[in-house]
C-alpha cells in the first residue's frame, strides 16, 4: 500500500496470498473516507430495489419454479433485460469515461476464468431452485412477510462464513 496516495497498486502486492486474493475476488478500493450518514443513499436504493423486486414478481417462489421448469418466459425476460441494460451501461461508462457519484474513476478489470466459478454457479443455482430465493431478494421476501426465508438468509450467511474459513485452502 502506498501511504502517500492511500491507493493499492499491483506492484505493491508481492506475497502469494495477496496475488491469489487479487485474482479471485472483486474488491473496490476507495481513497475517500466517507461518514456513515453518506450511506443513506445506498439504503434508499436498496429499498427501491426491494420494491421493484416485489412489484415485478421476481421474488415469487412460483415464478422462480416456472423458470427452472421452463414453463414461463417471465424470469428469463427480466434477467435478459438486466443483462442488456448492464452491457449498454458498461459501454456508456467506458465510452464517455463516466465517474462515480463521488468523482472517482471507474475501472473494469479483466477476470480470468476459473473452474471453481462453474462449481459455485451450480451450487448457487441448486440453492436458488430449492429455496426459490437468490441473495438479492432475501430481505424483500422477509419484509414482505415470508419469515421462513430467515432460514435461507441464515444458511447464506453460514455458507459465506464457511467459504471465508476454507478460502485460503481452495485453489484459486
Amino acid at each position: 500500500m502506498n501511504t502517500t496516495t492511500n491507493t493499492f497498486r499491483s506492484t505493491d502486492l508481492n506475497t502469494d496470498f495477496e496475488v491469489r486474493t487479487e485474482n479471485s475476488e472483486c474488491v473496490n478500493y476507495s481513497v475517500l473516507d466517507k461518514p456513515l450518514l453518506s450511506n443513506l443513499k445506498f439504503t434508499a436504493a436498496g429499498i427501491l430495489f426491494g420494491i421493484i423486486l416485489v412489484k415485478s414478481e421476481v421474488i415469487s417462489w412460483f415464478r422462480i419454479q416456472e423458470m427452472f421448469r421452463l414453463q414461463s418466459f417471465h424470469m428469463y425476460g427480466v434477467i435478459g433485460s438486466a443483462i442488456v441494460v448492464g452491457i449498454i451501461s458498461i459501454f456508456i461508462i467506458k465510452k464517455f469515461k463516466i465517474r462515480s457519484i463521488d468523482g472517482e474513476e471507474i475501472h473494469f478489470d479483466q477476470k480470468k476464468f476459473n473452474r471453481g466459478q462453474v462449481y459455485g454457479g451450480l451450487l448457487f443455482g441448486f440453492g436458488w431452485a430449492l429455496t426459490g430465493a437468490c441473495p438479492g431478494p432475501l430481505f424483500a421476501l422477509i419484509v414482505s412477510g415470508f419469515t421462513v426465508i430467515i432460514v435461507t438468509l441464515l444458511s447464506a450467511i453460514a455458507g459465506t462464513w464457511v467459504y471465508g474459513y476454507v478460502r485460503v485452502k481452495l485453489p484459486h
